[in-house]
């Protein structure tokens, strides 16, 4: 492996992959258009195929979900980023114009998920439709959309994690990510004569994690015992790998005037109400089929 890497590479030394000229972005026509943001296209398209297919399968009409998706996108964007400046608020209160300024990064995948749910639900009422069945029809979408999207960070050199010499360790030069996402432990591992940082690939781990996450939501769909039960296993799944990726990631998002992860934190709570809320809602259900 080269000791000096040019700008635009990537590599896996321990999986003897050497990636050159790996772009963030191509042109079309003299436009400049961000590998980040076609990942994440093709993510959100992907998953609304799959909730569509699966509304199908559910003898739900899939309309609903197409027509959904169109708000979903919006305020879950709007989310996503409100997610972001609030517990990055240092970064934006002296400039509050950078607060529309996407191009550096700064969405938050919490915010996004938060927002959808919110938006479901004022939908479905609106719509006089079932939040508890529309949502475990969108689920399996949503965590696919993740799978896909996380491959954004990858083009961009960012969401990576603390030093790693294991198995997927991931070399970036230190040109091509954000001075601010190298940690003081990051920097001490950098060998003198190298450009570049090794670090754990969360975003492939998460991705990874995800479409396990979503193969057993497939399999198990047929097996649910109540409404709500898939949006369950999507929010106690993907917070316990959220939990443990967000603790080695370099880019934490803090509860103010904490060094507590908020996305960490959060993941915990959601995996013990998700917990939680299926022994009670199981119990109910056993207490009522003995009373019949």
């Amino acid at each position: 492996m080269k000791d000096i890497m040019n700008a635009t590479d990537i590599a896996f030394p321990n999986l003897n992959i050497y990636l050159e000229n790996v772009p963030k972005s191509f042109s079309v026509f003299g436009f400049q258009i961000a590998l980040y943001g076609v990942l994440i296209g093709i993510g959100i398209m992907s998953g609304v195929f799959l909730a569509a297919h699966v509304a199908k399968k559910e003898k739900v009409n899939p309309d609903i979900i197409w027509d959904f998706v169109i708000y979903a996108i919006i305020f879950s964007l709007i989310g996503g980023r409100l997610y972001y400046v609030i517990f990055s608020w240092d970064m934006y209160k002296d400039d509050l114009l950078q607060i529309f300024n996407t191009r550096n990064g700064g969405m938050a995948i919490y915010g996004a998920v938060i927002a959808a749910f919110i938006t479901l639900y004022v939908y479905c009422r609106i719509k006089k439709q079932s939040f508890l069945q529309i949502a475990d029809i969108c689920v399996p979408g949503l965590v696919l959309g993740q799978a896909i999207g996380r491959w954004g960070n990858f083009t961009n050199r960012e969401v990576f994690g603390e030093y790693t010499d294991s198995l997927f360790a991931m070399r970036l030069p230190i040109d091509a990510v954000r001075s601010r996402d190298i940690t003081e432990n990051l920097a001490m591992h950098i060998v003198e004569g190298t450009n570049y940082i090794q670090v754990h690939p969360t975003f492939l781990y998460e991705s990874l994690w995800n479409l396990a996450l979503l193969g057993i939501m497939l399999w198990y769909r047929k097996y649910k015992k109540f409404e709500g039960e898939m949006a369950l296993l999507y929010l106690g799944g993907y917070g316990l790998g959220r939990f443990w990726i967000e603790g080695i990631r370099t880019d934490q998002l803090y509860l103010m005037g904490t060094t507590i992860p908020v996305s960490q934190m959060l993941a915990l709570v959601l995996v013990l109400v998700a917990i939680v809320a299926e022994i009670v809602i199981r119990i109910r259900l056993k207490k009522g089929s003995t009373a019949e």
